[in-house]
């Protein structure tokens, strides 16, 4: 529109410049007609300066009709030059670019279509979203001798996610997700809404795995990619039921491809866990962790605090289902130790542990002002499992255990060990909100 009007405007000037009135072009041209009249014979007669004059006047008509032509051009050439490369000036898309060209019927959709090419080439998250999260459910447990107080049913004593890996209803998830009290039941929601009975068929808590079987056929599975080849930086994308919100997804980076178990406080796992920034809280365990071809990649386990998480990689999991795959052979099913054989008894606490280094403390004291400045060593809580031993005793996610019994407490193979020992009582100092506390615990026992 702009363009036009300068375009309208120089026409007119030059159409005025081919009938100027004499005075307005001599005035024009910067000179003043002086004309001379005298009588001779009657008649009227110029001078030869009035002669000179009328020459001038059309010579100087002449020279101004050319040099507005010229600057007309150059301004309309300029003018043009710079619509049609404003983007590399001003850094602004040309008009056509953007979609604004031609007539208003179309000029609607063309305006989208850049936009629609542009979401369809880099919305890489969503297609590997779009792959891989029908094959993931939402895991719920029930107590059934406990009642919710407000709606009566059997309590929900712990949640978490899975993925099915077989299309006659075969779920991976965490060990920690499924493994509780005796009269609990298993509920699983799918993606579209279906709900089914569960039941839990192979656990490995050494290894923080187990499975379960649905009841159904014609299943959406999740294709398990390689986790070896995993490179830092890489995006990942953590899908699950955070917090009960099924459906949930979020996007990260891999941070690290091999962080030992024990860097983490992870006593007798031989695993090399995947950390990511991906958002990954309580909900989340069990969940996939894939790659952007919407393979999975990893088990989705533990939060330490925001950017930090922790992901059991799918190649660990694959020896672990076919170890089970073995198991199934042999027509047996059941609770496993690092081995492979049958759990021993042990004393079991019901909390998820992480031994505080002094980088993991730095990092705490940083995002959060009411972590205590003057831990040194310790382990973090960050999941206590409803109606455990530990929820039972008052511990709460969060909390940093310093001693058990008089004794410091520096990781959590210290836990352990006190595990071990088969005590009746443990009494245990935490700091919590800037407090110390003791607390005592009952620990059971559990195969």
């Amino acid at each position: 529109m702009l363009l036009s009007k300068l375009r309208l405007r120089v026409s007119v000037l030059l159409l005025r410049g081919g009938s100027f009135h004499p005075q307005c072009t001599a005035s024009l041209a910067g000179t003043t007609q002086h004309q001379q009249y005298t009588n001779h014979g009657g008649y009227r007669h110029q001078s030869s300066w009035e002669n000179r004059s009328k020459r001038g006047n059309g010579e100087n008509r002449w020279s101004t009709a050319k040099s507005i032509a010229t600057v007309s051009g150059a301004v309309l050439g300029m003018l043009s030059y710079l619509t049609y490369h404003r983007e590399t000036f001003f850094g602004l898309p040309s008009v056509s670019a953007i979609g604004l060209t031609g007539d208003s019927g179309g000029s609607s959709d063309t305006a989208t279509k850049p936009a629609s090419r542009r979401r369809q080439e880099l919305n890489f998250i969503a297609d590997a979203v779009e792959v891989s999260a029908p094959a993931v459910v939402y895991i719920e447990i029930r107590d059934t001798q406990r009642v919710d107080y407000y709606t009566r049913e059997p309590l929900t004593v712990s949640n978490g996610s899975g993925f099915i890996i077989e299309p006659d209803g075969l779920i991976l998830t965490n060990a920690h997700v499924v493994v509780s009290q005796p009269y609990t039941v298993v509920t699983v929601r799918l993606q579209d809404g279906r709900t089914f009975p569960g039941v839990v068929e192979h656990v490995d808590q050494r290894s923080d795995l187990a499975t379960v079987r649905i009841q159904c056929a014609g299943l959406p599975t999740l294709r398990m990619g390689c986790s070896g080849d995993l490179r830092v930086g890489e995006f990942v994308i953590a899908l699950g039921s955070p917090l009960a919100l099924s459906n949930t997804v979020t996007a990260g980076v891999v941070s690290s491809t091999h962080r030992a178990s024990e860097e983490i406080g992870l006593r007798g796992r031989d695993i090399n866990y995947i950390q990511t920034d991906a958002a990954i809280t309580f909900g989340n365990s069990g969940g996939p962790l894939v790659n952007l071809d919407g393979e999975a990649i990893g088990i989705n386990s533990m939060k330490v605090t925001a950017g930090i998480s922790f992901a059991i990689p799918i190649d660990h999991a694959k020896e672990f289902l076919k170890r089970i795959n073995g198991e199934k052979t042999e027509g047996r099913t059941g609770v496993f130790g690092s081995d492979g054989a049958k759990g021993r008894s042990k004393q079991y606490l019901g909390i998820t542990m992480l031994t505080l280094t002094p980088d993991i403390i730095g990092e705490l004291q940083r995002r959060s002002p009411t972590f205590p400045a003057n831990v040194r060593s310790g382990i973090l809580v960050w999941k206590v499992i409803r109606g455990s031993p530990a929820h039972a005793g008052g511990i709460s996610p969060g909390d940093v255990i310093t001693h058990i019994n008089g004794k410091e407490i520096k990781s959590s193979n210290d836990v352990y060990d006190i595990l071990a020992q088969q005590l009746p009582l443990l009494t245990i100092t935490v700091f919590r909100d800037g407090q110390t506390l003791t607390v005592k615990v009952l620990p059971v026992a559990q195969r």
